[in-house]
Parts: structure tokens; sequence; C-alpha cells
């Protein structure tokens, strides 16, 4: 489905792709290749890419919480 969609908005309009995964893993998500590729390369085409390499707001609070819950059951 995410293959299709995203033909179907080739150079239609504006997209924003949101992903934690690098292009060279994407394979994973379509289970092929082929399709992967093709998808990459209907989103880079005429793209801005923006890579943010800073941690996950919520990634950051489910490793407090879970630092917290780690140290409350330590203390029992």
């Amino acid at each position: 489905m995410l293959f299709t969609f995203l033909a179907d908005r080739h150079e239609c309009g504006s997209l924003r792709i949101i992903s934690n995964l690098p292009f060279s893993k994407w394979a994973q998500i379509f289970k092929d290749p082929m399709p992967a590729a093709a998808a990459i390369d209907r989103l880079v085409h005429h793209s801005v890419i923006l890579e943010l390499n800073i941690e996950i707001y919520r990634m950051a609070i489910a490793k407090k919480n879970k630092s917290k819950n780690l140290t409350a059951r330590q203390g029992l």
C-alpha cells in the first residue's frame, strides 16, 4: 500500500515522510528490494532530505521511566 501511495503522489504535490530507518533498510518494510528501490527513487526525485541525528523524545522518556522502575524494584 505504501508503494502505491507513493507512486500515486509522485510529482503531484508535497509529501513529508519521517522514518527512523535509513533507506538502506527499507527493504525490510517492503519485503522485496525492488519496490523499496522504486519507492526511494520516487521519494528522492526533486527532494530535500533532512537527516537529524538526535535522540527521539519518546525514546528518551521511555528510557528514563525504565531506569526509574528498575531503581524502584531494586529498592524493594
